[in-house]
């Protein structure tokens, strides 16, 4: 019999317990990039996370000899799971300490909350979307994390190759670019402007007065990202409440200049055809939040990253082009206009989002760069 005790979250208190046990485990890490507290709260409320109109949740802790040892989360997404029709339910927010048996009785609880739903298979780790982290950590644990990846132990893979019935889903790559020292590859110099000349492709400089509104940059931006991701691993569409969500609560802190977009200018609007969601990485910041508490003195870290630049490098949080240009080469553009800040504010590498490991196209944009491939994740699978 099991010495584990699972509790379902029912109230504030157990929601705090839950996301405080990440900073607990992490702590003094050198390599984990811990979230802040508020932004946490705001994605795990089930009024605030827009993502409820079509998921459904529950939370879990674990305990052993009275002692919090663990949590998940159990998710249903509705409209990727008729999108693809896969009736999986996802666990999430996955955090432990080094014991089997912790593992078994969490990864049980998902479990049976899918089979309730009437789910045939769970997979993991993943969030209520493609927005969310997902992805366990299996190579790269001596590199420093992002704010929009998982940072695990190097004993989490571990548990789960001892659990029967649990396979590789799927594989998420990450490369860390190197910023030139100064000016730019000379081939993508040439492709850029003939690029621009031959298609008529464009990125302005986008003001911050142009984000918001129904109309604004924001809006586009999130638009094309819908529409690139759409048929990727895992990812569920954004719906127009998520999209404002996101517009109004992170496209203020982005700089400008390190938000690029590419527009059609053969059509009448100017059409935003690819996007380039870039910001200073934050993790050295967020490490020095005690706790994912911007108060009493973490804002000030923060706000020093943001503003002010003080990192060497930078995350490359989204960049996506529309199918119907990406055979143009239009990805160029990208790094031709970006690089050019990266070497102003004095950035030494960037951070790539994860992308699957057989999308050889987004790996072979950064051949043009010096590079590493230094981090790996794996979502994992069972059938119920």
């Amino acid at each position: 019999m099991s010495s584990v005790e699972i509790r379902k979250v029912t109230d504030r208190k157990g929601l705090d317990a839950f996301i405080d046990l990440h900073y607990d485990l992490y702590k003094g890490s050198p390599y984990d990039a811990p979230n802040l507290y508020s932004d946490e709260l705001n994605t795990l409320s089930k009024d605030k996370n827009a993502a409820f109109e079509f998921c459904e949740a529950e939370y879990f802790l674990a305990y052993k000899d009275g002692r919090l040892v663990g949590r998940v989360a159990a998710i249903v997404n509705h409209r990727y799971n008729e999108q693809w029709k896969r009736p999986a339910v996802r666990f999430g927010w996955l955090d432990l300490i080094d014991d089997i048996e912790v593992l078994r009785a969490l990864l049980g609880a998902v479990e049976d909350y899918g089979r309730q739903k009437g789910m045939t298979e769970i997979i993991g780790p993943l969030g209520f979307t493609d927005m969310d982290p997902e992805g366990m950590l299996i190579h790269g644990f001596d590199q420093l994390g992002t704010m929009a990846t998982i940072y695990n132990y190097e004993y989490y893979p571990k548990l789960m190759e001892q659990m029967e019935g649990y396979e590789k889903d799927n594989d998420y790559v990450e490369y860390k670019v190197f910023v030139p020292k100064e000016g730019m590859p000379e081939k993508l110099v040439k492709l850029s402007q003939m690029i621009e000349k031959r298609y008529n492709l464009h990125c302005p400089q986008i003001k911050r007065s142009e984000v918001f509104g129904p109309n604004g940059y924001g809006q586009k931006v999130l638009e094309v990202v819908n529409k690139t991701f759409a048929n990727l691993y895992g990812y569920s569409q954004m719906t127009q409440r998520q999209i404002d969500s996101y517009v109004r609560e992170y496209f203020k802190f982005f700089s400008m200049d390190m938000l690029c977009v590419i527009e059609d200018w053969n059509t009448p609007n100017h059409d935003v055809v690819g996007v380039g969601i870039t910001i200073p990485s934050l993790t050295k910041a967020l490490q020095k939040c005690r706790r994912g508490r911007l108060l009493p003195f973490g804002w000030w870290h923060v706000i020093k990253a943001l503003k002010f630049h003080k990192t060497d490098i930078v995350d490359m949080l989204l960049i996506g082009v529309l199918p119907e240009y990406r055979t143009k080469g239009a990805n160029a553009l990208f790094f031709y206009n970006l690089i050019p800040v990266y070497q102003k504010y004095g950035f030494k590498w960037g951070e790539s989002h994860v992308h699957m490991e057989t999308n050889t196209a987004v790996q072979a944009q950064w051949q043009m760069f010096e590079n590493e491939q230094h981090k790996r994740r794996r979502c994992y699978k069972k059938q119920l």
